[in-house]
């Protein structure tokens, strides 16, 4: 059994995580906004038809700003949408396309939806130069409205949000305000700081009246980074479950990145086994 782990390293950690109720949020509302996309298509393949069919050339100049209106409002909508699923669920920044097109899909769609109209627009010749030149400048107006709208400025990412949830744990554990503790990270680091201060009970003697950050589980096989299945973290190498095992050690946060997530259920026992008192 070997130890692999310095336990004075730089804490390490825990890579953040959508939950499944994060993830099933973020995909009804994906599912919302692609529709709205399809509408906002949709009104525009009208558009498109009516223009072939010379509808536009001498007159129905109502209807033709009223399907850029509505390209517009449901373009405006699904991005919207989009860009909520996207705080529950974020891409990562280690795949640089995947995490620029989930962020700015908002806006790749309003494009696609209105530039082949306002093209066809501008290159009718048919059409009264009056109304080619109202309609094609209210289309400008709004595609440039909703394009900006579509953008997301500030992306999230897992790595902000693995940033904010162990900012968030810290101030959990030293009692301070939580400004680091978003909606979509407190959950987590309270579960990382409520398993911190149960170590920290089980493991107080009289050589550590505040008892020890420092965990111990198996470590990942061949060599990994990240355990494949979930696993449990323990207080000291010594314990039953651990021997003849390859074993890490590190803070609960150290534990959690390589998905030991699971503090152990057997505290007084291996108390007892690792030689701390257990608490009266």
């Amino acid at each position: 059994m070997t130890e692999n782990k310095d336990t004075n390293a730089v804490d390490v950690t825990k890579a953040w995580e959508a939950t499944q109720d994060q993830k099933g949020k973020a995909k009804k509302l994906r599912l919302f906004a692609a529709l709205s996309w399809i509408v906002a298509i949709g009104a525009e393949v009208a558009g498109i038809i009516l223009l072939l069919q010379n509808k536009f050339d001498e007159g129905n100049l109502a209807l033709l700003i009223g399907l850029l209106v509505v390209i517009a409002i449901f373009a405006i909508a699904g991005s919207l949408m989009w860009k909520r699923a996207n705080k529950h669920d974020p891409a990562t920044k280690a795949e640089p396309f995947k995490f620029f097109v989930q962020n700015q899909l908002g806006a790749i769609i309003t494009v696609i939806a209105f530039l082949p109209l306002l093209a066809m627009i501008f290159l009718d010749k048919d059409m009264d130069p009056k109304n080619k030149k109202i309609a094609g400048g209210v289309g400008v107006g709004l595609a440039a409205l909703a394009t900006v709208i579509g953008i997301d400025f500030s992306p999230p990412s897992t790595e902000q949000y693995t940033q904010d949830m162990n900012a968030c744990a810290a101030q959990i554990k030293a009692n301070e305000p939580t400004t680091a503790c978003s909606p979509e990270v407190a959950a987590q680091a309270q579960e990382i700081a409520k398993d911190s201060e149960a170590v920290a009970e089980a493991t107080r003697d009289a050589n550590n009246p505040n008892g020890r950050d420092v965990v111990y589980w198996i470590a990942p096989k061949d060599g990994a980074e990240k355990s494949a299945s979930k696993l449990v973290f323990h207080l000291c190498p010594e314990v039953s479950t651990l021997r003849g095992k390859t074993v890490n050690s590190g803070s609960v946060t150290e534990a959690y990145a390589q998905n030991a997530v699971r503090l152990t259920k057997q505290i007084a026992m291996e108390q007892k086994q690792c030689g701390f008192a257990p608490a009266e």
